[in-house]
């Protein structure tokens, strides 16, 4: 099954976002600014961003020490990934 060249740029963008989400409100904590919701983070995540939003986590060293970014972060992932392998075989 080939993945759709729409899913595929969606994904991209989604991922992208995530990551520069991550890095935009790691400069606006470290300037004591205005911050992006936790609740727009992981719904950049949870709509398809999560690989890129996890890599922001790690390169930025943000939201490290938060332990619903932590352990939440990669459960969205193995959630995208097992759903992404089920609709492959259903497919």
């Amino acid at each position: 099954m080939k993945i759709s060249t729409t899913l595929f740029y969606y994904l991209i963008f989604t991922n992208l976002l995530g990551f520069l989400l991550m890095g935009r409100d790691k400069q606006r904590a470290k300037a004591r600014k205005w911050r992006i919701p936790e609740r727009t983070l992981f719904f950049t995540a949870l709509a398809g961003g999560s690989i890129g939003s996890i890599l922001g986590m790690q390169i930025f060293r943000h939201k490290t020490r938060h332990t619903s970014f932590v352990v939440g972060m990669p459960c969205i992932l193995t959630v995208q990934i097992l759903l992404g392998i089920y609709l492959y075989y259903i497919y």
